[in-house]
């Protein structure tokens, strides 16, 4: 398994930041370094969350009551797997 290039990143920290990160790395018994790599791979991913929500609540707005806005044949059967079977006649 070949692995990809990795590269340094020079990131000055606060002293009480610097602090906080070392503390967790001792007491998780992890680097320091694998602590900041994997937070700021969380940070990224919820940013691309963050801009996909985005993207579709303004595809929402733009398109609400339009024929983009909801297919009847689904919303008939969505209310039909919210309805409980008995109630049906």
């Amino acid at each position: 398994m070949t692995s990809s290039p990795v590269r340094n990143l020079h990131v000055p920290l606060p002293d009480h930041l610097h602090m906080r990160l070392r503390q967790e790395a001792t007491r998780s018994g992890r680097a320091a370094t694998t602590l900041a790599r994997e937070a700021i791979e969380r940070w990224l991913v919820q940013r691309e969350q963050d801009a996909l929500d985005k993207a579709i609540e303004q595809y929402a707005g733009r398109n609400a009551g339009s024929a983009a806005d909801l297919d009847a044949d689904l919303e008939r059967a969505g209310l039909d797997s919210l309805t409980d079977p008995e109630d049906k006649p």
